[in-house]
């Protein structure tokens, strides 16, 4: 066989191709439940920090059992059943009308004492954003509040997930005093952050904060069914 060939040269190339794609595939599939379970302890881990702060991640698949009751509502606010909450995709049920959502809550109650934690997915400047919302049971008022992100700049939007920027939800209200719901706004400027319903930004990172703020308006208004049905 002429090996400075063409033809061989093609059909070497074309066989390593298959080959390394077979290899990656395999490795794809055979790894795919252990990302699985990794992610699920992840998700476990974050609902459990919105509402205990301290948590370790080692302790957070029997804390989440002990703790944390899921249940998924619709549009309306009514309960479904035989629908496994940490397996369905926010960005896809956010993008559904009303009607069709499918929409997870995670009640915690530690020593009699109950929070709501509802689940976050948005835009922010370079790719999705997410997290975890903790609302008393007032549903008004913030207990706690974890933000993840994909790819926002570091020291910039990537900032959301540190303590100094969630722990400033805590204690907001997305209510007005008129019962309305207002969501929270995140601007820049500490003096007007110590007023209800406004938290301070992040220097450089107008887009991403936009991006929490809308999150946190649009998707919270999913839940307002069902924050009125458990109120009533």
């Amino acid at each position: 066989m002429q090996t400075d060939s063409n033809i061989y040269t093609l059909g070497f190339a074309t066989v390593t191709v298959i080959l390394v794609a077979l290899l990656l595939s395999g490795l794809a599939t055979g790894l795919k439940p252990i990302q699985m379970a990794e992610e699920e302890k992840d998700n476990k881990f974050n609902i459990l920090r919105s509402v205990i702060p301290d948590v370790k991640k080692e302790n957070a698949m029997e804390l989440f059992d002990k703790y944390i009751t899921p249940v998924v509502v619709n549009g309306q606010g009514k309960p479904l059943t035989g629908v496994e909450p940490l397996k369905l995709t926010m960005r896809k049920e956010y993008a559904k009308p009303a009607v069709d959502q499918q929409l997870p809550i995670y009640i915690s109650d530690i020593d009699g004492k109950k929070k709501y934690v509802v689940p976050m997915h948005g835009n922010g400047l370079w790719d999705y954003i997410g997290g975890y919302i903790a609302l008393e049971p007032d549903f008004n008022t913030v207990a706690g509040a974890i933000f993840t992100h994909v790819g926002e700049t570091p020291g910039l939007g990537a900032e959301i997930n540190k303590d100094w920027f969630q722990d400033s939800f805590k204690n907001e209200k997305l209510m007005n005093n008129k019962g309305e719901f207002v969501g929270i706004v995140v601007k820049k400027g500490k003096q007007i952050a110590d007023a209800d319903h406004i938290v301070d930004g992040i220097s450089g990172a107008t887009i991403t904060g936009d991006g929490v703020q809308a999150m946190i308006d649009g998707n919270l208004r999913s839940y307002l069914p069902y924050f009125k049905t458990v109120k009533n």
